[in-house]
């Protein structure tokens, strides 16, 4: 009898907050994980600092916790440095990402190579890095972003008061991420066909039943309050979930991932990353033959860009991220194949889904 030998090994987050006024609740979380006395912060400059980061200082000082606050700009590897200096200095026990998604990123990767826990605190939803085991760097020179596996975080506090309080914009960009998770799971099947690429039902099935609670919820979704980011936060953790599973990111990140990214190398101001992954799935779906009519309406229903107008880049940007985007993370097979589109096939296919005019 053939000896059964696969091994599988999922890290996921140990507690998950997730509702209105639980930054409150921090230090319970703090002392629930048994993570230590000391540790820092990494928050934003200004508003993120002032909304969440200081609140986070005071709640976890008041509670008796040694506490650092390190201001991040951008997510570099200079940044990441100057956090694993303070912590070792500090000896610092572990790391809190208190705002955005370069924040949460540059906490993940720091906590990640010093060894300790990392505690995911979103004050926006923008992207299902909130509770993935991934983190992404942007090279200085626009090069291709660096995704990195790192620890998932050991918990997330996601506030929703805090988070339905910033820009709606934020929140429609975690939806548009979302969404994406239709192409990339198709994508995933692909290349478990064409190149034996591992494949997991279970994260696949989770990461699509992810993207139909946003169509689910559209109109709850529409109406831009509380119990709308609730939604969306939950579908966020949800998706990071099923990474977590998977093992990879290939079910939430795909051929409108890879689009996006050549968008960010291109563009003089690219848009948020999942305002951009939205597009690219209209576009996705429709290079396999699919409902991209039902994508692009669910997006406009929530107010989230479906042309290159809305996104504020340029007609010949989109055509050229489309005949460039095969070349991003050339190891993850998607429907672009390995020698991507043609100039003509690119420019028909942002005309016909109504991406360019």
């Amino acid at each position: 009898m053939e000896t059964f030998e696969k091994v599988k090994w999922m890290q996921l987050p140990r507690d998950v907050l997730i509702g209105h006024g639980v930054l409150e609740e921090i230090s319970t979380v703090c002392k629930h994980l048994g993570v230590g006395k000391e540790a820092i912060i990494v928050t934003g400059v200004h508003h993120t600092r002032k909304i969440a980061g200081e609140k986070v200082l005071e709640i976890l000082s008041e509670a008796g916790y040694k506490v650092n606050l390190v201001e991040v700009r951008s997510i570099s590897g200079e940044s990441i440095e100057q956090v694993k200096e303070v912590a070792k200095e500090t000896k610092t026990r572990f790391v809190l990402g208190v705002g955005g998604g370069t924040i949460i990123d540059t906490g993940k990767i720091a906590s990640f190579e010093l060894g300790i826990p990392f505690i995911s605190v979103p004050t926006i939803a923008s992207h299902d890095g909130i509770a993935s085991p991934r983190a992404s760097v942007k090279n200085k020179d626009r090069g291709n972003p660096v995704s990195m596996q790192v620890h998932a975080p050991l918990a997330v506090v996601a506030d929703t008061e805090i988070i339905s309080s910033a820009p709606y914009k934020f929140t429609a960009a975690g939806c548009g991420d979302i969404l994406a998770n239709y192409t990339a799971v198709r994508d995933w099947r692909l290349a478990q066909r064409l190149q034996n690429a591992e494949f997991s039902n279970y994260a696949a099935a989770l990461s699509e039943m992810t993207a139909n609670m946003i169509i689910e919820n559209v109109k709850e979704i529409k109406k831009k309050d509380e119990k709308s980011a609730w939604t969306v936060v939950k579908a966020l953790v949800s998706s990071g979930v099923a990474i977590s599973i998977a093992g990879s990111s290939a079910p939430a990140s795909g051929s409108e991932h890879k689009f996006s990214h050549a968008l960010d190398m291109i563009a003089e101001k690219p848009a948020l990353h999942g305002e951009q992954c939205g597009v690219g799935t209209i576009m996705m779906t429709h290079l396999y033959g699919e409902n991209w009519q039902r994508v692009r309406e669910v997006l406009k229903e929530i107010d989230a860009p479906t042309t290159a107008k809305d996104l504020g880049i340029k007609d010949e940007y989109i055509i050229e991220a489309l005949t460039t985007a095969h070349k991003i993370n050339p190891g993850r097979y998607t429907i672009l194949g390995d020698s991507g589109l043609t100039y003509e096939a690119a420019e028909r296919l942002a005309v016909v889904t109504g991406v360019i005019i």
